[in-house]
């Protein structure tokens, strides 16, 4: 069993930064990839970026390239997703999720652990 609390999130301005943590408790961190996923129309939660077990290797959804990045310290069991330039489209409750596997899923049903989100708000 993994537990999932992320925090970081709030009222920002458009052009912005926010940067979301999510820390992890139960298992072998490094053994997880570790993901963000929000809110997205028809859907339950779309993939925002993912992260490999080893940090090695990074994936992002095409609206957030060049603006998030996500990044992992597995001594701290902590994944991070730096915000920067924030838009009023980015606005939504934010999860972080844990897989079962140490390669990314870009896909809700591929991983295991989910934690209880947290607000991101972009005014404009």
């Amino acid at each position: 069993q993994v537990q999932l609390v992320e925090s970081g999130g709030g009222l920002v301005q458009a052009g912005g930064s926010l940067r979301l943590s999510c820390a992890a408790s139960g298992r072998t961190f490094s053994n997880y990839a570790m993901g963000w996923f929000r809110p997205a129309p028809g859907k339950e939660r779309e993939w925002v970026a993912t992260i490999t077990g080893s940090g090695g290797s990074t994936f992002y959804q095409e609206s957030v390239k060049g603006r998030f990045t996500i990044s992992r310290d597995n001594a701290k069991n902590t994944v991070y997703l730096q915000m920067n330039s924030l838009k009023p489209d980015d606005t939504a409750v934010y999860y972080c999720a844990a897989r079962g596997s140490r390669w990314i899923g870009t896909k809700e049903g591929q991983y295991d652990y989910w934690g209880q989100g947290t607000q991101v708000t972009v005014s404009s």
